[in-house]
């Protein structure tokens, strides 16, 4: 920190942008003053500053960014080719999908799963997003409210998938059994978060609706559309590519970045068979991809920004400042502080997260022999919840696959999510038989 400011001030660039955003401001020029701020408070030069932006570029929310990109981009090509209208149709005419609570539930049920297969929310989303968007759409939902059921419903897959890395983390390190695991901390926590998701979506669709939509070129008129040979064809090399590519992304276990291969080829492959040529193709996607070009640009600043808030050492200082409650309290106020640490004092990758919190806390939990049951708990709520807590990475990119701005509909979710999980911990913690 420059000048010798206290590191707790390292806060202030995410204090404002939280506050700025809450007031509905455009968030590009939001992230973009934060990011000013931060590098001013951490003492940047101008070459650092420089090579903060370039690293932003190729980090892994700049990878998202593009994804992002990317899938607009496939959506207009499914659009083109009308095999995102024979999406919906089908939808609408083969199954029981009839009213918008039945599409706000459908759409969290396949976001789940999906990102409970594939080990990632980024990943998973990413594919279902261009898929999603033009049935919502038909069905009236607005691109704020499929933000809230992405982000909350992509998460709650993060805790109930066997192979996904925050449950394989959380279940070596607490030595749980995956039965175990899903009984104190994974069925509870997804369960929080997917009520909680529902509701909030349910207010802010009530909300918006009327004043935001996804606009006449997203929603689908499915009113006099008799789908050709050409286009069940293309719509069913579609489903069984997606098919393929998932089952193939599960066995071996790939990261967001399969995304790109699985979107590109698909749409090659598709375009292909619609009878486009590869140029018309490239074209398709580069008009839906310069839609989201402003969230690309977005993803690039936010990595600056979240790696000025951690240089400047606040996420520590928060950590220091708690710890002497915990040395004054009993096994409860130790799991209660514990669990707040990891959300709002441990920075950083959700697992790298979980396993400072363990490491930090570990010696504590053999002296006060705490159970590993509630231990769980507060491993994973502590590493996982912080993508609830305040604006990360994951709460701004699933908005951003929803292409809505609306990130004070998230936060509020994300707050009331916070709150619920953090009192489970209370009530397990004084529920349990202490010796």
């Amino acid at each position: 920190m420059i000048m010798g400011l206290p590191a707790i001030l390292g806060f202030l660039p995410l204090l404002i942008y939280i506050i700025i955003s809450f007031k509905g401001k455009d968030m590009l020029w939001v992230v973009l003053l934060c990011v000013i701020i931060g590098a001013i408070l951490t003492g940047q030069t101008p070459i650092s500053f420089g090579n903060a932006i370039a690293n932003g570029l190729g980090s892994f929310l700049g990878l998202i960014g593009f994804i992002i990109l990317l899938g607009s981009g496939v959506g207009e090509l499914l659009s083109q080719t009308k095999v995102a209208q024979n999406i919906v149709y089908l939808i609408m005419t083969k199954t029981g999908v009839k009213t918008k609570k039945q599409v706000m539930i459908a759409t969290m049920i396949s976001s789940t799963l999906i990102v409970a297969l594939l080990g990632s929310m980024a990943g998973g989303n990413a594919i279902l997003a261009p898929i999603i968007i033009p049935i919502v759409a038909s069905f009236g939902l607005t691109p704020n409210t499929l933000g809230v059921l992405l982000h909350g419903a992509g998460s709650a897959g993060l805790y109930i998938g066997p192979f996904v890395p925050p449950v394989v983390t959380t279940m070596q390190l607490s030595g749980l059994s995956y039965g175990k695991y899903m009984l104190s901390a994974g069925i509870p926590l997804a369960c929080i978060v997917l009520v909680v998701t529902y509701f909030v979506a349910m207010h802010t669709q009530k909300k918006t609706e009327g004043n935001i939509s996804y606009g006449e070129s997203t929603i689908v008129n499915t009113d006099n559309f008799k789908p050709d040979a050409k286009v069940k064809k293309a719509t069913l090399a579609f489903a069984i590519l997606m098919l393929i590519s998932i089952v193939y992304g599960v066995i071996l276990k790939a990261g967001a970045s399969y995304v790109i291969t699985v979107m590109g080829l698909t749409s090659l492959i598709v375009g292909y068979i619609s009878g486009l040529k590869p140029e018309e193709t490239l074209k398709a996607l580069l008009k839906g991809g310069s839609k989201m070009f402003w969230i690309f640009v977005l993803f690039v600043l936010y990595d600056p920004f979240l790696t000025f808030v951690t240089a400047s050492g606040a996420f520590d200082a928060l950590a220091n400042y708690l710890k002497p409650l915990i040395n004054a309290g009993g096994p409860i106020v130790f799991a209660i502080i514990a669990t707040l640490v990891g959300i709002f004092g441990v920075s950083g990758a959700a697992v790298a997260q979980e396993k400072v919190l363990h490491e930090m806390f570990f010696p504590i939990v053999q002296q006060l022999n705490f159970p590993m049951t509630i231990w769980a708990a507060v491993l994973l709520i502590g590493s996982q919840i912080t993508s609830f807590a305040y604006p990360t990475g994951d709460m701004v990119g699933q908005m951003g696959l929803a292409r809505s701005k609306d990130l004070k509909s998230l936060i509020k979710n994300g707050l009331i999510i916070t709150v619920l999980s953090v009192l489970y911990v209370v009530i397990i913690s004084i529920l349990y038989k202490w010796n």
